[in-house]
Order: structure tokens, then C-alpha cells, then sequence
């Protein structure tokens, strides 16, 4: 039987203000435990929550973004349970009346194809404490520093088929919050994870499976192993006679694994219904006027700009445009140089190649755009070649030149790096190559004709060598035939 797979993913996305939704402690990473959790945070009798009106701006910007309807009035609820990181008991959210509506997210297929995902809403809500089982000892630890944290929940409607369409749409959210600026994205401390919506169906049938749900995967990678598990664990109970239950479970990494971890509540176990402590959020269309009028550029329509105004290929504009410090250091790169190929080819790929090799982001490069644009003009205006240019870029990488466009100019003349174009100069080489390589010259003039073309390398190389690498590499060619083929 063929099966299909069915994906729903819900992001939870920190939102970048300076303090908590509901109150002003402040929202700062790697705090020590429990000293950035003021009375509103643990829940103390007689404290009433403020809600903070840069998380609804950063909301609706999101909204959008993503050309999502934005309600003119929504609403915060109760989600009740206990568990000990939620002091009070509940958590503030949105249920019934989010604060953004349906919208949608283009994702890029592995193919080049596009593929629209519908958001079916975004809604504010406080993160809850954190619950540490290390260094214990057979006990539970309760930081609740990130209790009151604001977060924008995304969820999407179940649209996509694989992992690696989950994993693109991630990306985009991810690629959509860094633009906006209204999140820092970091996984890996927590700014951004999600909830996977999993379920399998025939081939063909109309009614989805029963999903189940895994919790809190923080990184894109784990978020297509987890699909990839899970996708094989039921079909496998399916097709040996079990059936799949709605639940709620973990990816493991380290068993590259999801295990159950509680029957998965409805709706109406948590109890919902709205804060008596906060007013409905009621929005005028000049203020959401004002929060569109101030959008930056997003990443679908600056792509759409390199490819169509640069001239950029699909992939190159993807792959630019894909994170905002990445198109921010491209474009200044392109400022410098005044060429958009060359700026892109050597963004993304002596540049990016370093960076990968460090385990560097684009904006702790020690090559700055405006340094790699100087160097990218030296080579289109032929005052080095490829192959020194590269010695150029490991020279700026290891913090030698100065600290701007002319950092360059500084390492070719350091290094006496600047090509030898004048033709005189080349030809004396070239004479000299040849005199000392009669058994080579010999072989060439012996060869058949449409055999020399791949003779003539060993020549280049010896006349490179004799220019330390300074000579042009075109004029070299140019003349070396012309002198070679003179002797036949």
C-alpha cells in the first residue's frame, strides 16, 4: 500500500523584546536560575499583568508578513493545567480569538519549485518556567526565568506531504522573524522550536490519520529525523494490524527516536476561557497602517529583486537571500565591487567555504563585505589573478591589510601579488621556459596538432611558477601557443 504523510507544524517563535509579555522583568539569555522572574511571573496573590505593546506590534508584523488577516479585536484565555514551571496554574494564551488570522508561506522545493503553506493563525502567549532534571540527584529543578517570555505561536494547516517540506517551512518562518526583526531565531536557545503534527493515510483518501504530536524539536535537522521516525514507526503499527493514538511524544537525538510521553489532551482538558485580568486588544486600522507602512523588505521579494533587477539565477538569489545578514553582506559586497555574479559567486563560495570551514554565521566573518568587495575589484580590473586572490582573501581572513576597501590593495603590495600584464616581461619568461625545456618542446612539435592544446599546460605551469604566480594566465596562454606553434 502507498502511504502519504500529513504535517502540521505549530513554531513557537520568542519574540525580541526587552522584558516579559505581561510584565517588566527582563527577557535577557544565560541569567542565573530564577533572577529574572519578578511577582507577576511567579504567580504571587494581588499582582495583575500589563501586556506589553511591542509583542502585539511584533504580532502584527508578523501577520503581515505573511499577508494574514488581522483581526480588529482579539482576545487572551486561561489554558489551565499544573505542572510545576507554571506557578500560576495556567497559562495566559490566545484560543478562540488570535491576534493574527489565516495567511499563507511560500516554501522552495528541493526541485526549484514553489509551494504555498497556509497559516491557519498566530497567537501571542507567556512561555512557561523550565523544569532542569540534571544535577539533581533523582530531583527536579524549577528555573523560572523564561516564565512570561512572550511567544508568537504559529500554526500552520496541514499541508505538507514531507520532512523536507516541514523543514523548508521552517526555514521560512525562521528566514521571515530574523527579517522582521521581531525574533533572533537562535535554536539553540530556545528562540525558536516546534511542535510536529504527524499522521499517515492511504494513498488517495480523503479523511486524515490520527497524528500524533511530537514536542519541542529545536533544530531543522531534528525536525526531518523526528518526521522520518515517526512516519516509519506508523505505517509499520499500522500495516502489523495496531492503530496510531493521539498522543503526545519526544524526539530523542541521541536514539534518533520518538517515545510516547502522555495521551494527548483536547481543547476542552485545559478548560479555556478569557482572562478576566486583561482587556480585549483592539487594534485601529492606522496603527496597522502605520506597522505595513514600516515592513522591511522579506525574503520573497528580495529574492524576486536579485534575480529580476541583478540578474541573479533562482538558486543564487535563494541561497542570498535566504537569511538577512546573508543579503545584507551580499549587497554590500555588490556596493563595493559594482558586480552582482562576481559578488555572489565569491560570497558563496571562497567566503562561505571559510566560513563553514570555522563554523562562522556571515556576520562574525573577520572578512568584511566592504574588504571583500576590494578584493573582487582587483580581479575584474586585472590587477591580480585568480590564483593570487585567493592568497589575498586568506591574508584579509587572517587579519592582515588594513580594516576597509583598501585592505586589499595593502596585502597585494605586501605581498607583491599584482599581475604581470606587460608583455615584454611575460615574453622573456616565456623565452626562458622554452630554452630550458628542449625535451618538452620536442614532444610538442612532434604531437599531432589537436593534441597540443593539453600539452601546452606543463609550459603555464613553468612560466607561473617563474612569475611566482603573477602573470596573467590569458596573456601566458595567448603567447606561449603563438611561440610554440612558431617552432613546429
Amino acid at each position: 500500500m502507498q502511504w502519504e504523510t500529513v504535517i502540521g507544524l505549530e513554531v513557537h517563535v520568542q519574540l525580541a523584546t526587552r522584558s516579559k509579555i505581561f510584565s517588566g522583568a527582563s527577557t535577557a539569555f544565560g541569567a542565573e536560575p530564577n533572577s529574572q522572574a519578578c511577582a507577576v511571573d511567579l504567580g504571587l496573590p494581588g499582582v495583575l499583568p500589563v501586556l506589553n505593546e511591542a509583542a502585539v506590534a511584533m504580532a502584527v508584523q508578523f501577520g503581515l508578513g505573511i499577508h494574514a488577516e488581522i483581526p480588529e479585536v482579539s482576545v487572551f484565555d486561561r489554558k489551565n493545567y499544573f505542572y510545576p514551571d507554571l506557578p500560576k496554574g495556567y497559562q495566559t494564551s490566545q484560543m478562540y480569538h488570535p491576534i493574527v488570522g489565516p495567511g499563507e508561506v511560500e516554501i522552495t522545493l528541493e526541485d526549484g519549485a514553489t509551494k504555498r503553506i497556509r497559516v491557519h493563525h498566530a497567537h501571542l502567549e507567556e512561555d512557561a518556567g523550565k523544569s532542569l532534571h540534571e544535577d539533581f540527584h533523582g530531583m527536579t529543578g524549577i528555573d523560572l526565568n523564561r516564565a512570561g517570555t512572550p511567544l508568537l505561536e504559529i500554526v500552520s494547516e496541514p499541508d505538507m506531504r514531507s520532512a523536507k517540506e516541514a523543514a523548508a517551512y521552517l526555514k521560512a518562518i525562521h528566514s521571515i522573524v530574523t527579517y522582521l526583526g521581531i525574533s533572533d531565531g537562535n535554536m539553540a536557545e530556545g528562540s525558536m522550536r516546534c511542535d510536529v503534527n504527524v499522521s499517515v493515510r492511504p494513498r488517495g483518501q480523503a479523511s486524515f490519520g490520527t497524528r500524533a504530536e511530537i514536542k519541542n524539536v529545536n533544530s531543522f535537522r531534528f525536525v526531518e529525523r523526528a518526521i522520518a521516525f515517526e512516519v516509519e514507526r506508523q505505517i509499520e503499527l499500522i500495516e502489523d494490524g495496531g492503530e496510531v493514538v493521539q498522543e503526545t511524544r519526544l524526539f530523542d537525538p541521541e536514539r534518533d527516536e520518538t517515545r510516547s510521553m502522555r495521551t494527548k489532551e483536547q481543547a476542552n482538558d485545559y478548560r479555556y476561557f478569557p482572562c478576566p485580568d486583561l482587556l480585549p486588544v483592539v487594534l485601529d486600522r492606522a496603527y496597522v497602517d502605520h506597522l505595513r507602512d514600516n515592513l522591511p523588505e522579506l525574503p520573497a521579494d528580495k529574492r524576486a529583486r536579485f534575480q529580476d533587477a541583478l540578474g541573479l539565477s533562482a538558486y543564487d538569489a535563494g541561497v542570498l537571500s535566504a537569511s538577512r545578514e546573508m543579503a545584507e553582506y551580499f549587497e554590500a559586497v555588490k556596493d563595493a565591487c559594482g558586480d552582482a555574479k562576481q559578488a555572489a559567486n565569491w560570497v558563496q563560495g571562497e567566503l562561505s567555504g571559510a566560513l563553514n570551514r570555522e563554523g562562522l554565521p556571515i556576520q562574525d566573518s573577520p572578512v568584511s563585505a566592504t574588504q571583500l568587495g576590494g578584493l573582487i575589484a582587483r580581479v575584474m580590473d586585472d590587477t591580480i589573478n585568480g590564483k593570487a586572490a585567493k592568497q589575498v582573501f586568506q591574508a584579509l581572513w587572517n587579519g592582515e591589510g588594513g580594516g576597509d576597501a583598501n585592505s586589499a590593495d595593502e596585502v597585494i603590495e605586501a605581498k607583491g601579488l599584482k599581475q604581470v600584464t606587460d608583455t615584454g616581461a611575460i615574453e622573456a619568461m616565456i623565452d626562458q621556459v622554452i630554452a630550458d625545456s628542449p625535451a618538452q618542446v620536442a614532444q610538442y612539435r612532434d604531437a599531432e596538432p589537436d593534441k597540443r592544446g593539453k600539452m601546452i599546460g606543463y609550459f603555464v605551469g613553468q612560466v607561473m611558477k617563474a612569475s611566482r604566480g603573477t602573470a596573467n594566465p590569458q596573456q601566458v596562454n595567448a603567447l606561449l601557443k603563438e611561440k610554440l606553434d612558431a617552432l613546429c
